[in-house]
């Protein structure tokens, strides 16, 4: 379950913020999580809350949020939403989509105190 290393990594980042800005305590972070980024939403969940057990962020609220799956068709040149690698391009049937969006995994915002 690599989701579990994913949370090790954030509060990694989390812990590494505190001490760059000086807050004490996370209570909340925002993930943006895109379709294509490999990541399982509801493993990440409970993960989350057993890495930050003792830590800074102790508590904290998890918000995911979904960001759409986007690609560019190399066949017909349309922008085109993308729900899984290696589909077809719902405009022509061609197979050459380059995804432009949805591989995204990133800290959007946290609330500190």
């Amino acid at each position: 379950m690599h989701e579990m290393s994913i949370c090790e990594g954030i509060l990694q980042v989390l812990e590494k913020e505190a001490g760059r800005q000086g807050f004490q305590r996370v209570k909340g972070v925002w993930l943006e999580i895109g379709p294509l980024a490999g990541v399982e939403a509801e493993a990440l969940r409970f993960c989350f809350d057993a890495v930050v057990r003792g830590s800074l962020a102790e508590g904290a609220q998890l918000e995911i949020i979904e960001i759409p799956g986007q690609g560019v068709c190399l066949q017909c040149d349309q922008s085109v939403p993308v729900r899984q690698r290696f589909d077809p391009c719902p405009v022509c049937g061609g197979y050459g989509v380059r995804i432009t969006h949805g591989e995204e995994l990133r800290i959007k915002e946290l609330e500190v105190e």
